[in-house]
């Protein structure tokens, strides 16, 4: 069965080589969509063989479906640049087991490291995301942050997706406050309006979610630092959507 690689980017050139090799051993094309980075990523992708579609970026899930047209397979592994298949992945999709019962989207584990360690606490483990799905029946949704796949025939399974998205705490803060932007305009664009305790009471529970209910308090300062990131991105987009409600009554 023919699967199309389908990757967006911007300013990859760490990962994206890597990330196109290890998509070959599963796919029989590799489409990327950049939004015009200022590396190396292009070069390297054409480098590899994959076909480079540029476009100024639309926003997670309409970036992603921009490159759909370009794929030439139904079936489509929707990776993003720092994600690779682990061993049980990619023996899921060469036997293509796939096939069997009729499901158009599967939801792998995702295993997320920070640098080389692996964050398996904390909530963080099993992390689950559909990168594996039919486009003739699925699709990624409109969301322009952290969007997922629209799909009425899902099925989680055991096997795995290697995610480094972080090279550091610095890296991963950075990262989370960018995601933050993007979450708090999509909340504002979608008729969200909260109250002046909406942040701090979910920056709070976020928090406390994952240091004592998913016992991250296990894992030392780890597991505090993770807990505190997480009620710090809860807090933030909350709070940065109040701004964008004061400023729109001004």
């Amino acid at each position: 069965m023919a699967i199309s690689g389908l990757v967006i980017t911007f300013n990859e050139e760490k990962t994206i080589g890597e990330c196109i090799d290890a998509l070959f051993r599963v796919c029989d094309e590799v489409i990327i969509v950049d939004s015009f980075s200022k590396d190396r990523t292009v070069e390297i992708a054409k480098a590899k063989g994959a076909i480079v579609i540029e476009q100024s970026f639309l926003g997670d899930g309409p970036q992603r479906s921009h490159g759909l047209p370009y794929c030439k397979n139904d079936w489509i592994l929707n990776l993003d640049a720092d994600e690779f298949l682990d061993v049980d992945a990619e023996d899921f999709i060469q036997k293509e087991k796939y096939l069997k019962g009729g499901y158009d989207a599967f939801s792998f584990r995702v295993k997320n490291h920070l640098g080389n360690k692996l964050i398996d606490f904390a909530g963080w483990y099993p992390d689950h995301k559909v990168r594996f799905f039919n486009k003739t029946t699925a699709r990624p949704s409109d969301s322009r942050v952290h969007q997922t796949i629209v799909t009425t025939n899902e099925k989680k399974v055991p096997v795995h997706i290697l995610h480094y998205g972080w090279d550091s705490l610095g890296q991963m803060l950075s990262k989370k406050n960018q995601y933050s932007n993007w979450h708090a305009q999509q909340l504002f664009d979608q008729g969200f309006r909260i109250s002046s305790f909406r942040p701090v009471l979910s920056g709070t529970v976020a928090f406390v979610r994952c240091y004592f209910f998913k016992k991250g308090f296990l894992n030392g300062l780890d597991g505090l630092t993770i807990s505190l990131i997480q009620g710090f991105f809860s807090y933030s987009k909350y709070f940065k959507l109040i701004k964008i409600q004061n400023a729109d009554k001004g």
